[in-house]
């Protein structure tokens, strides 16, 4: 990513510091690091600089995690492969590249609900599930609505499951982790429905439940297009 308009560069480390030096180090660093939050000082020594000279690249702390957000996206969306018109495949290969880049960066990731990049990979990726949609022979209200439930699906739960992988202090992505955090100790007189199927809810897999997520939306996508 090429530095802002009028930003000066510096040394740091014998690297020309700019935008897409920065970029690499916080990647580095959100993969290591294993903690809930990106440090700047932290980066700052990683980049071998004060850290106010990531300031000179970056308005904000959120504008920084926005750049980073913004660059998983780009690498979740050069994971695909499948040919265009194969669009309900393309739909869960980008699906699943995006939980595992923020998964493998959980710091950044777990942003992934409440940032709105507005860069070059945020909108590639909207451009890319609508015309994955469109593909599907979807169009006006119908085409907006299954693109909003795709792109909240999938941020939302690999979001969380960034979360929870922070929650445990690692920088290591588990294979799938419990949905359902339990025992689930209830009284089965209030509660006879929990009660009944809490084995069930135990087993549930937060990996297999995002799959799940990506499988209706696409079901529904053909539905749709199937009736308009």
């Amino acid at each position: 990513m090429a530095a802002r308009s009028g930003a000066t560069s510096e040394k740091a480390g014998g690297r020309r510091l700019d935008r897409a030096t920065i970029i690499s180090a916080g990647l580095e660093l959100a993969e290591t690091t294993g903690s809930a939050s990106l440090s700047i000082r932290d980066l700052g020594a990683k980049l071998g600089t004060d850290p106010t000279a990531v300031y000179r690249h970056f308005r904000s702390k959120d504008d920084l995690m926005g750049a980073l957000l913004d660059e998983l996206t780009v690498r979740s969306l050069a994971a695909v492969t499948a040919p265009p018109e194969e669009w309900q495949e393309r739909l869960r290969q980008l699906a699943s590249a995006t939980l595992d880049e923020l998964s493998r960066y959980p710091t950044i990731g777990q942003e992934a609900i409440v940032l709105t990049t507005h860069g070059p990979g945020e909108l590639d990726a909207i451009e890319f599930m609508l015309d994955a949609f469109s593909r599907a022979g979807l169009t006006g209200e119908h085409l907006v609505q299954h693109y909003a439930l795709m792109a909240t699906h999938v941020l939302s739960s690999a979001a969380g499951v960034a979360r929870a992988q922070t929650a445990r202090a690692t920088s290591a992505p588990a294979e799938s982790s419990p949905w359902f955090e339990g025992p689930l100790l209830v009284d089965p007189v209030q509660h006879p429905h929990i009660a009944q199927i809490s084995p069930q809810l135990l087993a549930l897999e937060d990996r297999e439940l995002f799959a799940l997520g990506v499988e209706w939306i696409i079901r529904s996508a053909e539905r749709s297009a199937l009736s308009a």
